[in-house]
């Protein structure tokens, strides 16, 4: 309706209509609950250890992604030209996210730089120059599935989901600011970053705690 809404004003500044029909119409706008794997799911699907390999190398780039923010177009593309040492010596991804074309630096943690190890010497990445061997989309969502039964998470899994996922219980339950996240998702605005920010139980407990400590410390001054 919003873009429906600009063609109209266009009509109207040229003349080609002399009246908007929708000038009384409000839109609302409905977001969904964004679905991602809490840390316990991922340490589970991390530590599972599937007799298919097929499943081990599509979980092994699904959390590879979680650690990273990644999209599936972007991992399936990523390469050693992708990675880039800082000045202290530790390494990061450089590279334009696919939907916004805006440049992300991500800094490359633990586990995903295990996993990025795991695959160096793959024939099949070696010959591709890429760094993970990375099969279709449509292929990959239907591997996670498989995947998610078998580590019981509650919800279908897609690839996507490691894209929630990375905001969520990788970065802003674990107390990295929205403004630094935004700028590793590749949003232009830190408006589209709010949209994941999804504060899970286990971290509204953390904070709960703390604050009941600081309450519990100024009502003990208070009394003496």
């Amino acid at each position: 309706m919003m873009n429906l809404n600009k063609i109209i004003n266009i009509c109207l500044e040229n003349e080609w209509m002399t009246k908007n029909p929708f000038a009384n119409y409000k839109s609302k706008i409905i977001i969904e609950d964004v679905l991602c794997l809490t840390e316990v799911d991922l340490k589970r699907m991390r530590d599972k250890i599937f007799s298919s390999e097929r499943l081990n190398r599509v979980r092994d780039i699904f959390i590879f992604c979680c650690y990273t923010g990644l999209s599936y177009a972007e991992v399936k593309k990523l390469s050693s030209n992708h990675i880039k040492i800082k000045d202290d010596g530790e390494r990061l991804i450089k590279i334009k996210r696919t939907k916004t074309n805006t440049e992300a630096k991500i800094p490359i943690l633990p586990i995903a730089a295990e996993i990025l190890e795991k695959y160096k010497n793959e024939t099949e990445c070696i010959n591709t120059n890429k760094l993970l061997p990375v099969i279709s989309n449509q292929k990959t969502n239907e591997y996670l599935k498989e995947i998610g039964a078998i580590c019981e998470i509650d919800f279908d899994i897609t690839f996507h989901t490691a894209r929630h996922t990375f905001p969520t219980s990788i970065t802003f339950n674990n107390g990295v600011p929205i403004e630094t996240v935004s700028k590793m998702l590749g949003h232009k605005s830190i408006r589209m970053s709010q949209h994941y920010a999804k504060v899970q139980e286990t971290k509204i407990s953390t904070d709960m705690k703390i604050l009941k400590e600081v309450l519990n410390k100024k009502s003990s001054r208070l009394e003496n």
